[in-house]
């Protein structure tokens, strides 16, 4: 007990909290509920074969397959209405490339998940040291997100391929005892879906998930943090600019008039003997 204290102690759990580590703890659950619903997928079929002769009939042909879907290797035993001989057939296709495929994704995804929520947890500040965390973690966050999607298109494709190969109607196309009119064929049940139906969705909501944990990954680098800075000297050049004056101010000299030092067309100077003299020509002159 104390151990598990001292543990709780040492972690930041309040990183769940934020959308960073919240998103990878729904990322760890759909995982789980991805490959659980696929890889652990059992299906049943069963079909009748009723002969002109009822004693060769057989009203109850089940047919089990199961992941990952090597539907070549599924033989099952039907009868042929031609006596007491049977006829061994085997179902059509093999769908475990993209069945595996979305499995081993989904595993890794999972594995991912649980090691980021327990580095975010347990030890942030190596996660943060010289932004190598945060730049592998949004590497890896792309690429499973690009993985998501294609795994979950191909097994979507799969899945409808494995329904169309286990449809009744197509077994009994295998039969030759079927290809006789005189004999009957028909479904007594096909396979239940809900759960293979249910593993494309969560794969495509792991890609959802995923893609949109992309911007909050990419928030902790050091990309997004240096593209927030401003140039220094923009802000130098604006404020330099009110220091410029359009207009030259006036000036007092020391006998304390005013002196203007601007293009007003008029200037005033003082005589040797202190006298006022005037610069423009006078037109008075002094008569007796």
């Amino acid at each position: 007990m104390d151990t598990a204290n001292q543990i709780i102690s040492v972690g930041s759990f309040g990183v769940l909290k934020l959308p960073l580590g919240f998103i990878r703890v729904l990322e760890w659950l759909f995982a789980i509920f991805a490959f659980a619903t696929c890889g652990g997928y059992t299906g049943q079929l069963r079909v009748s074969v009723d002969c002109v002769n009822k004693t060769d009939s057989n009203l109850s042909i089940g047919i089990n397959f199961a992941y990952p879907f090597r539907l070549h290797q599924v033989y099952f035993d039907a009868p042929s209405c031609q006596g007491k001989r049977q006829e061994q057939l085997f179902l059509i296709g093999d769908y475990s490339s993209s069945a595996e495929f979305f499995v081993t994704i989904a595993v890794f995804a999972f594995l991912y998940s649980l090691l980021a929520t327990v580095v975010y947890i347990f030890f942030q500040n190596k996660y943060r040291e010289n932004n190598r965390g945060p730049l592998i973690d949004f590497i890896v966050t792309v690429v499973f997100s690009f993985l998501w999607l294609v795994s979950s298109s191909a097994w979507a494709k799969g899945l409808s391929d494995v329904k169309l190969a286990t449809d009744p109607d197509e077994v009994q196309l295998l039969m030759s005892a079927c290809k006789v009119q005189a004999n009957k064929c028909s479904s007594v049940y096909g396979p239940i879906w809900s759960g293979l139906n249910t593993s494309v969705v969560f794969g495509f909501l792991n890609f959802v998930l995923w893609a949109g944990n992309i911007w909050f990954v990419f928030k902790e680098t050091g990309w997004h943090k240096s593209g927030q800075r401003y140039p220094s000297g923009t802000s130098e050049k604006q404020a330099g600019g009110f220091n410029q004056q359009p207009y030259n101010q006036g000036s007092f000299d020391q006998s304390g008039g005013l002196s203007a030092q601007g293009d007003l067309g008029q200037q005033s100077s003082y005589g040797q003997v202190g006298g006022y003299a005037p610069t423009g020509p006078t037109s008075f002159t002094n008569q007796m």
